[in-house]
């Protein structure tokens, strides 16, 4: 299925700016993403990509600037009524519960919402997303795979029926296999109509499934365009220092 992308913005970050105490992460940043985009957010550590995405999902307090969502100013909220508002945030690293089965991990994702029946029907549209969630669903998700959890951080997200997902380095430490496979769902997310901001310090991959990328420095950003026409070899070179041989 293709999905359409609609012209006015479903999320709106303008001159934003947020601080951890004298240290400004991100400054003057302003971004957008349209209903149905996948958008990439580039950059070397200590861009502020991380710092981007908590506080969109209102784990940090913006210093200035407004983020609009559908319409409605989001900064300041709390993560918990940013869910409820259609926002999940797939953090860095995971962060599964390693104690609790890989199926009450999933039913964590979905505890902001009171749609039982519907819960139901998301849960097992789930695992037939992952199969291999569906398989290890008794399982610690501590006893899981690198890949495995990032299906299951994935998968958490999905359970609170997000329009917007935020995806903070979705193939950290992940094998080369296992890369293509995330990378391929999130192609697969954006034809079944979801909407994804990415922040991904690899960039070829980022540009091969976004449509329009933005790249930070130091908190700022230095450039964006359509992803098709950003030269991967430019912005490596430039902007997040890295040799033209990899």
């Amino acid at each position: 299925m293709t999905v359409e992308v609609t012209d006015g913005p479903l999320l709106a970050v303008e001159g934003l700016s947020v601080a951890y105490g004298p240290v400004v992460a991100v400054q003057d940043l302003s971004l957008t993403v349209a209903p149905g985009e996948i958008v990439a957010v580039l950059g070397p550590n200590g861009a502020g990509k991380t710092t981007l995405l908590r506080t969109i999902a209102g784990a940090l307090k913006p210093a200035s600037g407004t983020i609009t969502f559908e319409g409605q100013r989001l900064g300041g909220r709390a993560p918990e009524d940013v869910v409820r508002r259609g926002i999940s945030l797939v953090p860095e690293g995971r962060h599964v519960f390693p104690g609790l089965s890989t199926r009450e991990n999933l039913e964590v994702g979905a505890i902001s919402r009171r749609d039982a029946g519907v819960i139901a029907e998301d849960l097992e549209r789930t695992f037939s997303m992952f199969p291999i969630l569906r398989e290890r669903a008794d399982q610690p998700a501590g006893t899981l795979s690198g890949g495995e959890q990032q299906q299951l951080a994935i998968g958490r997200a999905l359970m609170a029926s997000p329009r917007l997902i935020l995806l903070d380095e979705p193939s950290l430490g992940l094998a080369p296999i296992v890369v293509d496979q995330i990378f391929a769902l999130i192609t697969e997310l954006r034809a079944q109509g979801s909407t994804l901001l990415v922040v991904e310090q690899n960039v070829h991959r980022a540009l091969e499934v976004a449509d329009r990328a933005y790249v930070l420095a130091v908190g700022r950003l230095v450039t964006q365009g359509r992803a098709s026409e950003l030269a991967t070899g430019e912005i490596e070179r430039t902007y997040l220092g890295l040799s033209e041989t990899r």
